[in-house]
């Protein structure tokens, strides 16, 4: 006699901020890199931020990329189960820093010192953002440290912390000894690929686990 299919189980609340946060992560980062590889910017040479300022044709794109994305963290904190805690309160930071970056834009160039001057405003956009990231990558270590997180979350955490620590050290160093141009162009596009790839591993891994 054939085996009855069983049904599925009831989407959770967690699954679903999990399906959502990663819908949200794809949709902003979608969203971003259309405005950055659509705008007049300065291409590898500049920042990401640089498709945002005001007067871009292709800012208000930009600026509802950034938001899916710090709705996206937030809901991938929420997703979290309790043992995570610590990671949750990163990721919600980092979600936090992600909004407020989306909503103060720098002005054109986006300087930052030591070899610009830069405005109030470039100070707090850049800030938030580096806080931003900082806070996801710390969430990967945190995950990576949990022991009770589950063995394929802390794989995925450890590989992504792994590839991103030392990048965004590289970033760090290329800011304060370089300055704008190629080299931390490329790396700070790369550092935020790691962070919305393992964003949504990360939520399709918790969705997953908390449907079963």
């Amino acid at each position: 006699m054939a085996d009855r299919a069983r049904p599925e189980p009831p989407l959770t609340l967690r699954a679903a901020a999990a399906a959502a946060a990663a819908g949200c992560i794809l949709a902003g980062a979608s969203a971003v890199t259309v405005a950055v590889l659509a705008g007049p910017g300065p291409g590898f040479t500049g920042y990401v931020s640089e498709a945002g300022i005001t007067g871009s044709d292709h800012a208000p794109t930009y600026r509802v990329g950034v938001y899916a994305l710090a709705a996206g963290l937030l809901l991938l904190a929420a997703a979290l189960p309790p043992v995570l805690r610590v990671a949750a309160a990163l990721l919600a930071a980092g979600g936090l820093g992600t909004a407020l970056s989306g909503a103060v834009t720098c002005s054109t160039g986006c300087p930052l010192p030591p070899f610009e001057r830069a405005t109030v405003a470039d100070l707090v956009h850049g800030g938030a953002s580096i806080a931003a990231t900082a806070a996801v990558v710390l969430a990967m270590v945190a995950v990576t440290l949990a022991r009770d997180a589950g063995a394929r979350l802390r794989r995925l955490s450890a590989l992504a912390a792994a590839v991103a620590l030392p990048l965004c050290a590289a970033v760090g160093l290329a800011m304060l000894l370089v300055g704008r141009g190629t080299l931390v162009g490329v790396l700070e596009r790369v550092v935020l690929a790691i962070a919305v790839l393992w964003g949504v591993a990360a939520a399709t891994t918790v969705g997953l686990v908390d449907r079963r």
